[in-house]
């Protein structure tokens, strides 16, 4: 990876990463697994991130702020209520259908908060809530503030991520 610049490097790392941790969570994947993934040796991946947990943090705000970015695209100029609502669904159902890593990386990162957290360590809850928070302000504007609304759209989102996770056909 020679001729590449630090935030290539780093670039490449978070997307191996999410691919490696969506599959094996904070504990089940190792730095040699994203390591080979990258094609690099293991302390090249130290040069960007200073640990294994700096790594995971990164992919975890990268794959949530995907989708924000995902839903704020396809909201643009459409005004508010049902269309909004389904341009948002078509863009994120296109999203999890060409990365489903983004997706399952955003669940092991929900699975991820309690785990540090009986540690004494806050930061990936932090993380998680922010990038929650920032997700659902965005649909929440794009849905004209509509509290319901909003709830709604997640609530059917939930439910069509957790078919996604098991393997099932979602319908919308």
């Amino acid at each position: 990876m020679g001729g590449i610049s630090a935030q290539e490097r780093r670039e490449n790392v978070i997307r191996a990463t999410i691919a490696e941790f969506a599959i094996g969570g904070y504990r089940g994947t190792t730095t040699a697994a994203i390591a080979e993934r990258v094609g690099v040796t293991q302390p090249y991946l130290f040069r960007p991130f200073p640990d294994k947990k700096a790594i995971f943090v990164a992919a975890l705000v990268r794959s949530m702020e995907d989708t924000r970015l995902a839903f704020e695209r396809a909201a643009d100029g459409v005004e508010g209520g049902e269309r909004a609502r389904q341009v948002m669904a078509d863009a994120y159902a296109q999203l999890i259908s060409a990365r489903p890593e983004t997706l399952l990386m955003q669940m092991q990162g929900y699975a991820a908060v309690a785990a540090a957290e009986a540690q004494d360590d806050d930061l990936i809850g932090e993380v998680v809530r922010g990038g929650w928070m920032s997700i659902w302000d965005t649909v929440h504007l794009s849905l004209g503030a509509d509290a319901d609304k909003t709830a709604g759209f997640f609530a059917c989102g939930m439910l069509g991520n957790t078919l996604t996770a098991i393997g099932l056909p979602t319908w919308r």
